[in-house]
């Protein structure tokens, strides 16, 4: 028995293969969920109805999902060209503090509409900066990128914890460690009356769509593909590696970036340490679910939505823990990763 690489990967195997290891990992759980003593009929229905039952749990949904879809979108384009950023999580803490701090002492008296804009970008270039600083160390020193945009998540996390505690501590908290509030015409415009919803989930999906076009019909699209598909080869045929890989990292950094300064401006209007519940990790499983594919990270960022706020309906009427959630999660990672291997290569006899 041996592995053969497949020259062809059909379209049918590429869809199949996210569906599959996702049934496969709720199976798993499944068993768990039995061992512990509840029907997994009922406890799945249970995560459905706790998801999607109501409007104000579809709303709660699709609010959760909307930093997830932005920092797996961060984490699809940079792994596409092999441009490995777990620093997702403090790009995107970096972008909500820059937008809380210039909100509160620079932007404030602007109208909303040049206000939310600027903010926007502002958030994005702040993650920018932070991806940009280890892609630096490995071009120049031959760093790698992954143990330098993972150290970063504690150095951003740390940074903003300093500044809600000192100079951007709100006085109005009673002595609570969050940071100063966001102007009123900061805050995004809600989609649906008297829910969170807000105008992040459609962003996020125009990004998505729009991200499809550059990598499938752009000359840097192709490029950034060919640096992660052989980065030598790509070299060879004169891609230039490395302003490739600063075009990369702009995005990848400036959609988690954006996905705090969406965070901030959608849902909290402030910054406090528990901003994100691990939406930066969170989007590294849903990149490898959607199969890197910018499209796929919208499903797949709504799947992960589904099982957060459907466990925690399920935990409260079942008596489950709600961390089968995570392991769910975690289980369509490993699955996924499995899957993968076999739409790349096939077993010969």
């Amino acid at each position: 028995m041996r592995f053969e690489r497949r020259e062809h990967r059909p379209l049918a195997l590429v869809i199949a293969t996210p569906i599959l290891a996702i049934v496969v990992a709720l199976a798993i759980s499944g068993v768990l969920i039995a061992i512990a003593g509840a029907p997994v009929l009922e406890a799945y229905w249970r995560i459905l109805k706790g998801a999607f039952g109501s409007r104000l749990s579809v709303t709660e949904t699709l609010t959760r999902a909307t930093p997830l879809m932005l920092t797996g979108l961060a984490a699809a384009v940079a792994f596409r060209a092999r441009l490995w950023n777990i620093g997702a999580e403090g790009q995107l803490y970096l972008g909500a503090i820059v937008v809380a701090a210039t909100s509160s002492h620079l932007l404030g008296g602007l109208p909303p509409i040049v206000q939310i804009p600027a903010l926007l970008v502002l958030g994005a270039i702040a993650g920018m900066v932070l991806l940009l600083v280890p892609l630096w160390l490995r071009l120049r020193f031959s760093v790698d990128e992954v143990v330098t945009t993972l150290l970063l998540n504690f150095v951003a996390v740390l940074f903003v914890s300093m500044l809600i505690d000192t100079v951007l501590k709100d006085p109005a908290a009673f002595g609570w460690p969050q940071s100063q509030s966001v102007a009123d015409g900061a805050m995004l415009p809600k989609l649906l009356s008297r829910s969170r919803l807000h105008l992040g989930l459609a962003i996020a999906v125009v990004l998505a769509f729009l991200l499809h076009f550059v990598q499938s019909r752009t000359v840097f699209g192709l490029k950034s593909r060919a640096a992660g598909l052989n980065p030598q080869a790509a070299v060879f045929a004169g891609v230039p590696l490395g302003r490739t890989l600063v075009g990369v990292a702009c995005i990848s950094g400036g959609l988690a970036g954006l996905a705090g300064a969406v965070e901030v401006m959608g849902v909290k209007g402030y910054v406090t340490t528990d901003l994100s519940p691990g939406y930066g990790y969170s989007g590294i499983v849903v990149a490898m679910l959607a199969n890197l594919h910018p499209l796929g990270v919208v499903l797949a960022a709504l799947f992960t939505a589904t099982m957060f706020v459907g466990a925690d309906g399920m935990s409260r009427s079942m008596g489950i823990p709600s961390y089968i959630a995570d392991l769910t999660v975690a289980l369509s990672l490993l699955t996924m990763l499995v899957a993968l291997f076999f739409t790349q290569y096939r077993i010969r006899r």
